[in-house]
């Protein structure tokens, strides 16, 4: 293993290709936690969330008896989606290609025109299904998970202490499209490097010289005080705390707002990121004004984001990259993230 202080990015390759990206969907995406949503947006009976993980659609739904249930978004019958977009209140499960039905529970129990059809058993066919979890009010859904949601939260509690988001409410998605391999938009999230040189607004926001990055088990978190009001800090007083989970989770928590990045894997050179805004239930108009805010200005930063990683996807993917020396100081957190690359990969695809 090769310390901070002497570490090199990595390799161009891994970031381009379909061999890279079909290593990613099966043995990164497929094997790890993937967060949904949040349980407000599944409290009762028939309400379901949907999701794409390394390529296999899934769903999660709240079932008559009050149980989180989680499977594969496919139907038995000739691979049809159960549904298309999150809902709420759904009577059961039915496949929008050819209209098999299933109980929330996932069992078949309706099956168009197959009456008579021989050694057929609608008793006998049930929907795949995934692992659910809930932390802090957090919905997370897994396919075959290397480890379990304990495990991959090892750590997060130092500095989230009692915080629960179960109270919160989501407000509203918004789903980017970037021309950056998946992993490129996760590291550029990981360090503040370049926040002065790329975010001037959020470099007005954030006190960068007290800008703290930890990384430790599956987990990093990058902290900062925020500015007065005086520097254009809506938020108020408190941290900024922006943790990104293992493999491409990130959680942005500000005083009474949650914002959730998911970054979706689309292609060896694509992917979309799901930002999803959740916050305490309030309708002052004060609040409302607050909210739009908050949410104009991540759409800048986004598009500043997304800007930069195409150009550094172009260059990745032009062959002519060599690995350059990552940054002690302020890549700790890449450097990390790459070390949990290396390892899945092996010595032989690097």
């Amino acid at each position: 293993m090769t310390d901070l202080t002497h570490a090199y990015a990595l390799p161009g390759h891994l970031y381009h290709g379909a061999e890279a990206h079909g290593f990613d969907a099966e043995r990164i995406l497929r094997r790890s936690w993937q967060l949904l949503g949040l349980v407000s947006q599944v409290r009762d009976s028939g309400d379901h969330l949907v999701a794409d993980i390394g390529g296999v659609p899934v769903l999660v739904v709240r079932d008559e008896h009050g149980v989180l249930r989680g499977f594969e978004n496919i139907c038995r019958h000739r691979a049809g989606p159960l549904a298309t977009c999150a809902g709420r209140g759904a009577k059961a499960l039915r496949c929008r290609y050819h209209g098999w039905t299933y109980t929330l529970a996932g069992q078949l129990r309706a099956a168009t025109e197959m009456a008579g059809t021989p050694d057929f058993k609608m008793e006998d066919i049930h929907l795949n299904p995934i692992q659910v979890a809930v932390v802090r009010g957090l919905v997370f859904a897994a396919i075959e998970p290397d480890m379990s949601i304990d495990e991959l939260l090892t750590g997060t509690e130092k500095k989230l202490g009692s915080r629960d988001f179960s109270h919160y409410e989501f407000e509203r998605r918004q789903s980017f499209p970037v021309a950056c391999n998946w992993k490129l938009y996760v590291e550029n999230y990981l360090e503040g490097y370049h926040v002065p040189h790329v975010h001037p607004a959020l470099n007005a926001l954030l006190d960068y010289r007290s800008y703290v990055t930890e990384a430790e088990h599956w987990h990093s978190l990058q902290w900062s005080p925020m500015e007065s009001a005086a520097s254009g800090n809506f938020y108020g007083e408190g941290d900024a705390l922006y943790y990104c989970i293992w493999p491409n989770t990130m959680l942005n928590i500000l005083p009474n707002r949650l914002q959730t990045n998911r970054v979706i894997a689309t292609g060896p050179d694509t992917c979309v990121v799901d930002f999803d805004y959740y916050y305490p239930v309030d309708d002052r108009p004060e609040e409302r004004q607050r909210r739009d805010t908050d949410q104009q200005f991540s759409e800048v930063v986004q598009a500043e984001d997304a800007e930069i990683c195409a150009q550094v996807q172009r260059a990745l993917a032009s062959g002519r990259y060599q690995p350059g020396r990552i940054n002690p100081k302020r890549e700790n957190a890449v450097f990390h993230y790459h070390e949990l690359i290396r390892r899945i990969y092996g010595p032989e695809r690097l």
